[in-house]
């Protein structure tokens, strides 16, 4: 069930609207889309300005933020795409997401649609959230890190795209890191208390090990699979989870059936700060895209992200 820090009803002054469109996100252009929804806020009476530029349409946005001018920064793309704006938008920027890459997992999550009427609608009534977010090296994530083999594949993929990119653009690079990687361990290093987890996570006395790491933000992770069901973006903590072996198909088939969170292979731990090291070259991916290498200094950033989401999202949080 999506959480939240605390809402607010943007003020009827901010009439400006900004729009960003990622021209190589997911597997189709999704202009049209992104131009019917600019037509419908137009006929509300917004002034809308639409950008294939990242640092012009954060520009502007962060402009009309400034004058109490904006309603919303619109990202037409994907996980990405949104991580992308929050990373060069001033804090309290309202987001909004027009889901148009592969995945959208944020998007989905509050019930964000690729309809534009209902994304109108959304961005009409003007509610804003406020979310929890997390920092890796100086960088901000919305959904998670995973460091490791999950890294490798999103590493492979990214280093041979072109344009456009569907879920089959995984596969090649999928076999591969399965077949040739070779589960380096890495080491946690906590740098506060957090909240007991389980598993030998929960020792704090010195470093733990694991050969597949994750910290999420939310519950949210490719192909629909539920790594952290428990990862709650209003808590002011990210979830750390790992694989203490760390086989592919071992943890393929615990994670699919949900057996994971049973297993003597997996722990888990809540915490506001942490490093990750290894003596091997490991790889971290941020939201599905390349992060870069460890070390990994990781934090939660409380109420970080200012997302315009459905009312229906607001009053179920509130239950």
């Amino acid at each position: 069930m999506p959480t939240v820090v605390s809402t607010s009803i943007i003020s009827p002054d901010a009439d400006r609207v900004a729009i960003l469109i990622n021209p190589k996100a997911g597997p189709t252009d999704a202009r049209p889309r992104a131009d019917r929804l600019a037509m419908l806020l137009e006929k509300h009476g917004f002034h809308v300005e639409r950008f294939t530029d990242l640092a012009a349409a954060t520009g502007q946005a962060n402009r009309w933020h400034a004058e109490g001018r904006l309603r919303a920064l619109v990202g037409v793309g994907g996980d990405g795409t949104a991580a992308e704006l929050v990373n060069r938008t001033d804090d309290g920027v309202p987001l909004a997401l027009f889901p148009g890459g592969n995945s959208n997992l944020l998007a989905c999550y509050y019930g964000l649609t690729k309809d534009p009427e209902t994304m109108c609608r959304v961005i009409v009534e003007g509610t804003a959230a406020r979310i929890d977010a997390g920092r890796a090296n100086g960088r901000i994530f919305l959904l998670m890190v995973g460091c490791g083999f999950d890294a490798a594949v999103v590493n492979l993929v990214h280093k041979h795209r072109s344009g456009h990119i569907n879920l089959t653009n995984y596969l090649g690079p999928l076999v591969n890191v399965v077949r040739n990687y070779d589960y380096p361990e890495m080491q946690v290093h906590w740098e506060d208390e957090g909240s007991p987890g389980t598993g030998p996570f929960l020792r704090q006395d010195e470093p733990q090990s694991a050969r597949w790491l994750f910290a999420f933000n939310l519950p949210c992770y490719g192909g629909g699979f539920r790594i952290a069901s428990h990862a709650n973006g209003s808590d002011g903590l990210l979830d750390l989870c790992g694989f203490h072996q760390g086989r592919f198909w071992k943890c393929f088939f615990s994670v699919m059936f949900r057996q994971h969170r049973h297993s003597a292979d997996w722990s888990t731990h809540r915490f506001s700060r942490a490093r990750i090291t290894s003596e091997a070259k490991v790889p971290y991916q941020l939201d599905g895209d390349p992060g870069g290498w460890l070390p990994l200094e990781v934090e939660s950033l409380p109420g970080r992200l200012t997302l315009i989401v459905p009312h229906e999202v607001v009053e179920t949080s509130a239950k």
